[in-house]
C-alpha cells in the first residue's frame, strides 16, 4: 500500500478511535491483518464461548479459522443443523464477532441485517462485541455510512448470496420491498451504554464488503 495512504489512514483511525472513546467504545489500529488477528486474540481469552454474525473481515484476518483451532467453545452456526439455536446462543455468548457495513469518522457504527440476528446481538446480548472494520469503511458522516451500507455492502451482499432483488439486478439500492430484501433492520449504534463492551479493531487494509 502507498506510504501516503498508510499514513492518512493511521491519523484518520486515531479520529476514529477517540470518537469510539467519547462513545463510551473501545477502539484499536492494527497495520495489517496480522495485526489484527494477534490483537483479536488478545483480546478474547482462552476458554471464552465465541459466536458470529455473516463477518467476512473476521474470516479475512484469519480469526475464524484461529478460533476454530483454538482452545475456544467457537459456536459454529454454518456447521449446526439447528440454525435457530445457534444464533439463540449468540445471545449468551462471551464474545460476538461482526463487521460493520460502515463507520462514521467519529465512530458512529451502521449495519444492515435481513434476518437481524446480527444487529440484534451488537444491540444487547452478548457479553462482549468485537467488530472488525477494514478503514475502506469509514465514512464522513452518518449520510454517508448509510449509503455506503445501501449501496455498496447491500448489492455485493445480496449478489454473493444470490437473492433476486432489484439492488443484485443494478448495483445500487432501490429501496425496494422484495420477499429477498437483506435490509429489513437498519442498527445505527452511537454510543454504548455498558462500557467497552463493542471493541473495535480498525485494519488498515480492505476488508469485506
Amino acid at each position: 500500500m502507498n506510504e501516503n495512504i498508510v499514513k492518512r489512514n493511521e491519523l484518520l483511525a486515531q479520529k476514529v478511535i477517540k470518537g469510539l472513546e467519547s462513545r463510551n467504545m473501545k477502539g484499536y489500529y492494527a497495520a495489517n491483518k496480522e495485526e489484527a488477528l494477534k490483537k483479536a486474540l488478545e483480546l478474547i481469552p482462552l476458554g471464552a464461548s465465541v459466536s458470529m454474525g455473516g463477518a467476512m473481515s473476521a474470516h479475512e484476518i484469519g480469526l475464524v479459522e484461529a478460533l476454530k483451532k483454538g482452545q475456544y467453545d467457537f459456536i459454529d452456526r454454518d456447521a449446526m443443523e439447528d440454525k435457530r439455536a445457534a444464533m439463540l446462543a449468540a445471545y449468551d455468548a462471551d464474545f460476538f464477532l461482526t463487521s460493520a457495513n460502515a463507520m462514521t469518522e467519529d465512530g458512529v457504527m451502521v449495519n444492515i441485517d435481513g434476518n437481524s440476528n446480527r444487529v440484534s446481538a451488537i444491540a444487547q446480548g452478548p457479553k462482549h462485541v468485537l467488530v472488525i472494520v477494514g478503514m475502506n469503511k469509514i465514512c464522513s458522516d452518518v449520510d454517508g455510512a448509510m449509503k455506503r451500507a445501501r449501496n455498496v455492502a447491500a448489492p455485493i451482499n445480496a449478489q454473493r448470496f444470490g437473492l433476486s432483488t432489484p439492488c443484485a439486478k443494478t448495483g445500487a439500492c432501490m429501496d425496494c420491498k422484495s420477499p429477498d430484501t437483506i435490509c429489513c433492520q437498519f442498527l445505527i449504534t452511537r454510543y454504548s451504554r455498558h462500557a467497552d463492551r463493542i471493541q473495535v479493531i480498525l485494519v488498515n487494509d480492505t476488508l469485506g464488503f
